[in-house]
This record gives C-alpha cells, structure tokens and sequence, in this order.
C-alpha cells in the first residue's frame, strides 16, 4: 500500500533538501556554518534563520535564507516568496540572534539563496543573492 505525504510534509522535506544543499555548498566554498535553523527565544521575535555562517571572502557573518521550489516559474519562483515583510522579520531575528548568543561581527549581510529541483532535471539550480535584504 503506497502512502502519501500531506502537503506540509512535502513542503518541510522539499525545504530541507533545498538547506542541506545549500549548506554544502557554501562549505564546499569555505564557508564557516555557524548554525541552521536557529529559533530565537525571545517570545516577541518567533520565527527561524535557515543557515547562519561566516564567508571567508570578507569574513562577514552571513544570515542566509534559502528558499525551495519545484519550479522556477509557479509563484515567481524562490526569490520572489522574500518579500519586504519576509526581509523585516529576517533582520529582526538577526538583531535577536546577535543579542542572544553574543556573537560580534565587523560586517553583518543577509543573502537569499533560492533553489530549484525541477523533476526529471540532471541537478537542481541555485542562485545566490548576496546582501538581498
């Protein structure tokens, strides 16, 4: 008997692949990972930062939001779903993730990597967009 996952399982497993790959590739490239999926746990700051790592070009310390999809075209694509709301949370928790671990950095960026894993296609695509928000 074939299972089906519900739509939010889908969704979680599609958004971990799309973080596992990106993870490895910014280690590939250098990258200090300094967490993933870190919750704050300040009550007024709910939400998570999918990957939080230093990048060896200028050291800064790097909050990345990696977004999946299964096409590049539904719904704009990945990069399109960080909007201004999405952007204002994302530097919320970064203010929050400063504060609670005490982290210092000289240089602090946000990047939004979007991920594609089209069905029937050799490999997925990644774009990286460096200081996106």
């Amino acid at each position: 008997m074939a299972t089906t996952q519900r739509p939010s399982n889908r969704r979680q497993t599609l958004g971990r692949l799309g973080e596992d790959l990106v993870t490895k590739r910014l280690v590939d490239a250098g990258w200090e990972i300094l967490a993933r999926n870190w919750r704050s746990p300040d009550p007024l700051v709910r939400g998570e930062l999918d990957v939080v790592a230093v990048d060896p070009g200028d050291r800064a310390l790097v909050f990345v939001e990696v977004k999946t999809r299964r096409s590049a075209t539904a719904f704009g694509g990945p990069l399109a779903a960080v909007t201004h709301t999405k952007q204002a949370k994302l530097r919320q928790l970064g203010v929050s993730f400063l504060r609670e671990t005490g982290t210092r950095a000289r240089l602090v960026r946000f990047d939004v990597i979007g991920v594609v894993v089209e069905s029937g296609s050799a490999a997925p695509s990644i774009e990286h967009v460096r200081g996106a928000c």
